[in-house]
């Protein structure tokens, strides 16, 4: 879906799906369906928005936005 798309652009869309959808919460293979990219691409733009402070990972595996009710680490 989003392999001939720049990083950049994907991490910007996947930045608008957290925004539209408060709340959600998607395992590493959730994601990898959901934006059809490969395993390694998801992982690396995930842990991306992590270490940017936007997403932050429970501890069982899911990856969140950060939001006015959520944890801060």
């Amino acid at each position: 879906m989003f392999q001939q798309n720049r990083p950049d652009d994907i991490i910007r869309r996947i930045r608008g799906e957290y925004l539209e959808m408060p709340g959600l919460a998607l395992t590493l293979t959730q994601a990898q369906r959901l934006w059809g990219l490969d395993r390694g691409s998801v992982d690396q733009l995930l842990n991306t928005l992590v270490d940017g402070g936007f997403l932050f990972r429970t501890q069982d595996g899911q990856f969140m936005r950060y939001d006015a009710g959520s944890p801060r680490r």
